[in-house]
């Protein structure tokens, strides 16, 4: 069933456009994920004669900005899913906004390039775009989920305490990187990147803050 009110048409979850908009970004997060590959460059014949060359040919780089942002975007692609799953509709504003945070996770492969390029590794202007990257993708799609939540779409009652708590484990992530930028600037690349380990204790732990979803009731056969 689908109803028009004062925030436009809603596409229910069990209608066809739904499932287009939920099959669309999904194909967007694997796009970007298998995007990721065509950042390492495969050595030359001589780096394989031992380990030790294998690693100073700069191939070590490149896999840890692969690694790194594979680990991200399959957080981000799990984070859109359980946001549509607690939906029971889209709009055009969630939709848009959907589409606003896919933009920058396909920009992912091209920022982590400049990041993990073993001729601009050690640079502190491709680190920095990286960690803006990430912490707009972040924020992306946290407005998502507002604009869901605001609009009645979620099975996440829409109160004060709920939104605080959101808000508060949703920013974590987006300013732990907002943070590293000037870092990379003004100190190194290194530096920067060592200052997201943090995430690897809060992520977790911001995940017990954030509400919870309650499952949506089945529809009666």
């Amino acid at each position: 069933m689908r109803r028009d009110d004062e925030q436009g048409r809603v596409d229910t979850s069990d209608s066809p456009e739904f499932g287009r908009g939920l099959s669309f970004t999904d194909a967007i997060y694997g796009f970007a994920i298998t995007l990721l590959v065509v950042n390492l460059d495969v050595p030359a014949a001589a780096d394989w004669s031992s380990l030790s060359a294998l690693i100073g040919s700069g191939l070590y780089g490149q896999l840890f900005g692969y690694t790194l942002s594979f680990v991200v975007i399959a957080i981000f692609w799990r984070v859109n899913f359980r946001l549509v799953r607690s939906m029971s509709g889209m709009t055009s504003p969630v939709l848009t906004a959907q589409i606003v945070a896919a933009f920058f996770v396909v920009l992912i492969p091209f920022t982590t390039q400049g990041m993990s390029d073993p001729a601009t590794r050690d640079l502190g202007l491709p680190t920095a775009l990286y960690a803006l990257n990430i912490a707009l993708a972040s924020l992306a799609q946290t407005a998502t989920y507002l604009i869901a939540q605001r609009q009645g779409l979620t099975s996440l009652p829409s109160t004060n305490d709920v939104s605080r708590r959101l808000v508060l484990a949703s920013l974590v992530t987006p300013l732990v990187f907002l943070a590293s930028i000037p870092i990379a600037v003004g100190v190194g690349s290194q530096a920067a990147e060592l200052s997201w380990l943090p995430l690897v204790v809060l992520g977790p732990l911001t995940g017990r803050i954030a509400p919870r979803a309650a499952p949506r009731p089945r529809a009666a056969s």
